[in-house]
């Protein structure tokens, strides 16, 4: 099991695709300038703009800090647009890359935690965790594992350690190894899985 650590002060801010706002990149995976299958990033909001479109990616977004945000989703083959409030730290919302809509701060700038996978290759899922006892971390054939400090800190062994912000990304290489983790705080956890595919 491969492991890598995202220090959050080692990001860099970009333009979204759209130019409409900013987001720090984590990780995107191949990487070496391959297009990527998965991508994590944190985006800072402060006002309302239209989300850029990624077609064939699915999205999940969890509001870190702020007031809140709201999702404005277009009408649809005839159905009527729809609203998606994130009003509490932690709140997630999954939409597919290529809805159109817009989002915007409730009251005040908000900073949001995104992840981003193509469909026809992974399927992913997250959760928040308090860090309340300890974490277990192992990836099984064509997994990955991601854990995002929202808050507080995360140890593990041979003195590693995550502040808030930091993210560790496990990946199986063929090794198997259990990795424990303890902390106080909140962890945004994040399973890949690679899709198999009939040959």
């Amino acid at each position: 099991m491969s492991i890598r650590i995202l220090r959050f002060d080692d990001s860099r801010r970009q333009p979204w695709a759209n130019s409409a706002g900013s987001t720090r990149e984590l990780m995107q995976w191949p990487g070496d300038g391959q297009p990527w299958q998965w991508r994590l990033s944190i985006a800072d909001v402060d006002r309302d703009a239209p989300f850029s479109s990624f077609p064939g990616v699915d999205r999940i977004l969890v509001l870190l800090s702020g007031d809140g945000l709201v999702l404005r989703f277009a009408a649809v083959d005839g159905e009527c647009g729809r609203e998606e409030r994130l009003e509490s730290p932690f709140a997630m919302a999954r939409f597919p890359g290529e809805a159109e809509l817009s989002g915007g701060p409730i009251d005040g700038p908000t900073t949001d935690f995104n992840l981003m996978w193509r469909r026809d290759s992974f399927d992913a899922e997250l959760w928040a965790r308090p860090m309340v006892g300890s974490i277990q971390l192992f990836a099984s054939p064509g997994e990955t594992w991601a854990l995002h400090v929202a808050a507080g800190h995360v140890d593990g062994e041979d003195g590693l350690h995550l502040d808030a912000g930091d993210t560790l990304v496990s990946r199986n290489d063929g090794t198997a190894r259990h990795l424990r983790l303890d902390g106080a705080g909140t962890a945004l956890l994040v399973r890949l899985q690679e899709r198999q595919h009939e040959g």
